[in-house]
């Protein structure tokens, strides 16, 4: 039985014959698009569990494709990326990356981050299903937000997972390393610099929330 479907959008051939084999062995399926322009064509024909987008690619590129993803997907995004400076990482996250992988990467720690982000998918929720705070309902079944006049919002998926926990726990200060730990999982190997464009990006998308900042600790969420 699959895993899921994973989409690799990469025109480095040899890179992508790599990962067919990783991933395949593991139980997933394995998709490979050579173009953002495939990529998304693809998306929008056949359903996919999480995209390894290449930042540098032919024609569009990585951050276009991710931002025109975004437009009618909340499905997770990867980016992979031989950039190593941390203002191409902090765009890939605002135009809606999940994570990145900074090249050259190890296949298994790729595969896990990919088990990380579809784990905090598939894990069930516990009650209540939908959180209330200050008129904005956090449905956990349908993992959208509510605003209080009515507008639906549908985070990414690592977004929604923050707001998720941050509501969870909600009047307590939590760390960054705190939220790194329980969002992105131990086999993450980010920075916390992620988890403040995360926010931001919340803020940002529902401007009702009571999300605060915690100097010298990290965020709360009031409420």
């Amino acid at each position: 039985m699959s895993k899921g479907t994973v989409l690799l959008v990469e025109d480095e051939d040899a890179i992508a014959d790599m990962l067919r084999g990783f991933f395949e062995r593991d139980g997933f399926r394995f998709l490979h698009a050579v173009t953002g322009e495939e990529a998304i064509a693809r998306l929008r024909t056949r359903p996919v569990n999480v995209v390894l987008l290449d930042l540098n690619l032919p024609g569009i590129d990585g951050i276009d494709v991710c931002r025109q993803i975004r437009g009618f997907s909340a499905v997770p995004v990867i980016m992979l990326t031989a950039r190593d400076e941390e203002v191409d990482k902090i765009v890939g996250l605002e135009v809606g990356a999940d994570d990145y992988v900074t090249k050259p990467f190890s296949p298994r720690e790729l595969l896990a981050r990919v088990r990380a982000v579809l784990r905090r998918i598939d894990e069930p929720r516990e009650a209540p299903k939908v959180i209330e705070i200050d008129g904005v309902e956090i449905d956990g079944g349908r993992r959208e937000v509510r605003t209080p006049d009515g507008e639906v919002i549908r985070p990414t998926a690592r977004e929604f997972d923050l707001l998720w926990y941050l509501a969870e726990n909600r009047g307590l200060a939590l760390s960054r390393a705190q939220i790194l730990s329980a969002v992105w999982g131990y086999d993450y190997f980010g920075e916390t610099r992620t988890v403040d464009v995360h926010v931001r990006q919340l803020r940002k998308k529902i401007p009702a929330l009571p999300l605060e900042t915690v100097w010298g600790v990290g965020y709360r969420l009031d409420g």
